[in-house]
């Protein structure tokens, strides 16, 4: 392990940042995260749905990218590399020239999901599960594409290849289209045995092969920055660009900070919560495949087995709701209601329909309390709490389906992400569970996404010695469960 800086550039769904990653193996604490720069990222609806702004968000990285440059040089750290993670399934499409054809589409434009039906059934979701290993949400990469091919087959016609957002990014760097392996194992289109694209699956599906790149491990270093890119930041030649577990969740659990000795669970806590376990070979059976758990690719050949879950995505969405209706409130502040409000009477069921669409979410739980002849939560404290509770309470019931599913029991729970500050919900999620909860780091992200640049380059010897060094390097938060 040997000292170095780089540069982690974090998309989220509601922002994004970028964050300077020092290790000095010599320090007491050796890694040391510095933020940059912090952006606020939102769909664009348009006349063709709702699509993300990539030319704003990559003026955003360039802005971020500039920042860290100097702010190397202030600290008078050796920039190494740069590398962007983002949430998964959203793609742009290239023509032969390299030229995005539209906007990317969000995830949350009903397009996917018109075609969700008709994929499942012209497949059929056990044998669709058994050659992806990937969950069924309706908004996956695979139900996009067959939605466009429907709607707009000019499009599919015109296009050359798909990368997903980071990968999009990085090729806005370099001018290398590459597609890493943990952002494309969410599209429900690659194989787990293969390591590959599901060609068959994607062709008996009527999806352009010419559009699937070649997959690249976590960690490859895909060159130099473009001349007019290092102008416009002011960075020298030396600085690289590195593909690191461009998938957020991948990068997060990169950064859990979980003993060898211990059998643990991971609980990536955002704006979707991820619950699951990491794993040497995928599940793919049909009990995994009912109970829609999902095999996504980590670094170095691992397998995250997980769930997603609606996660503070509730409350992010109740925020905005009290703030239009002229109520502003920090998280800690609802956080701190919901703490008084006490235990809630209402359950939520987090798969429901309308729990998962844009929209006013009090209004949502007031109508979902009222039809299933539950009190109903009326003031910000009681809405809050009522989803804090529910998210612990799926959590627990997701926990002992996975601790079915693999045979398997784990002795810890580890939350990172954003949710690991959130200490009303790691105490509930403690008492539910009955298990051990760790919370932190709550940069995960950016850590895993630079660990993982790290390994690419030399600098740190595999997950196990980066999970060392984030335990060495950050004061984690524990929850028993009789706390």
């Amino acid at each position: 392990m040997s000292g170095a800086a780089v540069l982690a550039i974090d998309l989220g769904a509601e922002s994004g940042r970028a964050v300077l990653v020092a290790l000095d193996p010599a320090r007491e604490r050796p890694l040391t995260l510095r933020e940059v720069h912090r952006f606020p990222n939102a769909p664009v609806v348009t006349s063709a749905g709702s699509r993300w702004d990539v030319d704003a968000l990559f003026r955003e990285v360039l802005e971020g990218l500039r920042r860290g440059v100097a702010a190397a040089a202030e600290a008078g750290l050796p920039l190494r590399s740069v590398g962007v993670d983002a949430w998964g399934v959203d793609f742009a499409l290239l023509d032969a020239a390299g030229g995005i054809l539209a906007p990317p589409l969000c995830y949350r434009d009903p397009l996917a999901q018109e075609a969700f039906e008709e994929v499942t059934a012209a497949v059929g979701r056990e044998r669709l599960y058994a050659t992806t290993g990937t969950q069924f949400l309706p908004f996956n990469t695979i139900y996009q594409l067959a939605g466009l091919r429907r709607r707009e087959p000019r499009l599919l016609e015109a296009a050359d290849r798909l990368l997903f957002l980071p990968d999009l990014m990085h090729f806005l760097l370099t001018g290398v289209r590459a597609t890493e392996g943990t952002i494309a194992s969410t599209a429900q289109m690659t194989d787990p045995a293969t390591g590959d694209w599901a060609r068959g699956l994607c062709a008996e599906l009527g999806l352009p092969e010419r559009l699937l790149g070649e997959i690249v491990p976590t960690g490859s270093v895909l060159g130099g920055l473009l001349p007019q890119v290092r102008e416009a930041i002011g960075a020298g030649a030396e600085l690289q660009v590195v593909a690191p577990a461009t998938h957020d969740t991948a990068s997060a659990v990169l950064a859990v900070p979980a003993a060898a000795d211990r059998r643990w669970a991971f609980l990536s806590s955002g704006t979707w919560s991820l619950l699951g376990v990491e794993r040497r070979a995928p599940l793919l059976g049909p009990a995994a495949c009912a109970a829609s758990f999902t095999n996504e690719w980590g670094m170095a050949g691992s397998f995250r087995f997980l769930k997603n879950i609606t996660g503070l995505w509730l409350v992010q969405e109740c925020r905005r709701a009290f703030a239009r209706g002229g109520a502003e409130f920090s998280y800690e502040e609802l956080a701190r209601l919901a703490a008084a409000a006490g235990p809630s009477p209402t359950r939520l069921d987090l798969a429901a329909e309308p729990l998962l669409a844009p929209g006013d979410m009090p209004a949502k739980i007031q109508a979902w309390a009222r039809r299933t002849g539950q009190p109903v939560p009326e003031d910000p404290s009681a809405l809050v709490r009522c989803c804090l509770d529910g998210l612990a309470e799926a959590y627990a019931a997701t926990l002992t389906t996975l601790e079915e599913l693999t045979g398997e029991t784990c002795e810890v729970l580890h939350v990172v992400g954003g949710g690991a500050r959130n200490t009303l919900l790691n105490r509930l999620t403690a008492a539910a569970t009955g298990r051990r909860v760790v919370a932190g780091p709550d940069e995960a992200t950016a850590i895993g996404n630079a660990l993982s640049q790290m390994i690419g380059l030399g600098l740190v010897r595999g997950v196990k010695e980066a999970r060392e060094v984030v335990r060495a390097s950050l004061q984690l938060e524990v929850f028993e469960p009789e706390g």
